[in-house]
């Protein structure tokens, strides 16, 4: 997924000029500001290609998944209620998607301090589409060098037609990417066919197009600007750093002094270290950094320069590793330490907050019980001389099946209940019910008296008890 490549050789102003733009510009999207990404082959790039081809077809087919009568992972805003899988969450365990991402925090933090911005380089999507639009630019253009050319030609037939044509792809793939992002909030096949007969209505019009033009933006114009300047990731990473991180690094006790030389000569002889400055590892990053200025904000672990600088070396007949995934201590000639105290904090915290967020989703209760106190009257005497509270009960049934519920109380004697003895809800139903309890003042020793309100549940065989506890008041 990476860009094409050429057999142009540019000089080294020229190189400059292409990968290092001038600040000063007030255009940053001219063309020769641009980055031109040139196309690269290894053990890395496979890798990162397989992940974020891998990625892509999760997300564009989990939508289309079905679970029972519903989509597998359905974002239900309408009726507040996320679907995912044969998990139903409710506005009131909205804490554990609280939990959800505190875990991906310090899932985050804890795989930065081992292996660097392996995220970005591999699995964020703003890297995943980039790569995409950049394969399809490819393509469509030609290799770096042809895009190079093409971009500082005046604008001819052959122009406008890959332009169009490139263009035309990206935006079907942005397209493509809104309606899947939308149908993970709206049922597919209903959005699906809402949107084509023109029966969608105007929110899911403007949501699509909004990400329609977010995707086809991001990835295909602004790219690594979004990591270089909009991204907090990228300003925030340099925390969780240290000796010990993984990152992508140049050896240069080995590769310096840097020069070119021929194949067969000795760069022992010449005075040369290992690099012979093919700038190969800096026309194939992505964000246009070179990798041999030392560690930077910049890069983002993606090991597009180690393939590069890997062949280079196999060309050469030299040892494979001059760029590498390796350490700072390492670089210095130090121990490398991969058990430390911040590792070994953000793995425990991430444990203790996996076991407990386990813990919280299997003890989900299929049925919430929420009991209103009529706020107008505390209580009342009837015409048999009883006293009576009056209450409302609102039952959740966060289940997907429909279900016969019971009632019972505790916490009082010889009381009377007025209303209906049992009810039945619909999955997914908020059942509300008023209802009356009657007790004789002679049963009562106080003037408020705690109680308890159970409503029973037969679920797959088990009886199942939701309590809530209130009070009933008298004179």
């Amino acid at each position: 997924m990476t860009a094409g490549s050429g057999n142009k050789d540019f000089s080294k102003a020229e190189r400059i000029k292409i990968h290092q733009p001038d600040a000063n510009k007030a255009d940053r999207l001219n063309p020769n500001n641009r980055i031109y990404v040139r196309a690269v082959h290894g053990v890395w790039t496979q890798l990162r290609r397989r992940m974020g081809w891998i990625a892509m077809a999760f997300f564009l087919l989990l939508p289309w998944l079905p679970w029972g009568d519903r989509q597998a992972v359905w974002f239900n805003l309408a009726e507040q209620k996320f679907h995912i899988f044969g998990l139903t969450i409710w506005p009131q365990d909205l804490t554990l998607l609280a939990a959800v991402f505190m875990i991906a925090a310090f899932g985050l933090f804890f795989i930065t301090t081992y292996l660097g911005r392996v995220w970005c380089g591999y699995t964020c999507p703003q890297t995943v589409w980039t790569f995409i639009f950049i394969w399809f630019e490819e393509k469509i253009e030609g290799a770096r060098n042809k895009r190079i050319k093409l971009d500082q030609m005046p604008w001819s037939f052959n122009k406008i037609w890959r332009k169009t044509a490139k263009h035309s792809v990206w935006l079907l793939i942005s397209w493509v990417t809104a309606m899947t992002f939308v149908s993970y909030f709206v049922p597919t096949t209903e959005l699906y066919q809402d949107f084509f007969s023109l029966n969608a209505g105007g929110g899911i019009y403007f949501w699509v197009m909004f990400f329609t033009l977010a995707t086809y933006g991001n990835a295909g114009w602004m790219r690594e600007i979004m990591c270089l300047h909009m991204c907090p990731y990228a300003r925030f990473q340099s925390a969780m750093f240290d000796k010990n991180t993984y990152i992508v690094g140049y050896d240069a006790a080995r590769g310096e002094t840097r020069g070119p030389r021929s194949r067969k000569a000795d760069p022992k002889a010449l005075g040369l270290g290992d690099c012979i400055d093919c700038d190969l590892c800096v026309q194939v990053c992505p964000t246009g950094i070179d990798i041999r200025n030392g560690l930077q904000y910049e890069c983002i672990n993606c090991g597009a320069c180690i393939d590069a600088c890997d062949q280079t070396m196999d060309r050469m007949g030299y040892q494979q590793g001059l760029i590498s995934y390796t350490t700072e201590n390492k670089l210095e000639g130090k121990q490398e330490k991969v058990l430390r105290p911040k590792l070994l904090g953000y793995g425990a915290i991430l444990i203790i907050m996996i076991l407990l967020l386990s813990y919280a989703t299997a003890s989900i209760a299929p049925m919430r019980v929420d009991i209103i106190r009529d706020r107008n009257t505390l209580y009342r005497i009837n015409v048999d001389g009883l006293i009576e509270n009056t209450y409302t009960l609102k039952i959740l049934n966060k289940t997907e099946q429909a279900h016969v519920h019971y009632f019972e109380v505790s916490g009082l004697t010889n009381y009377q209940w007025i209303g209906p003895q049992q009810v039945s809800s619909k999955g997914g139903e908020i059942l509300v019910l008023p209802v009356s309890i009657e007790v004789d003042p002679v049963d009562l020793n106080r003037s408020i008296t705690k109680m308890t309100i159970k409503v029973l549940t037969e679920i797959d065989g088990e009886q199942v008890v939701v309590e809530q506890e209130t009070r009933f008041f008298s004179q």
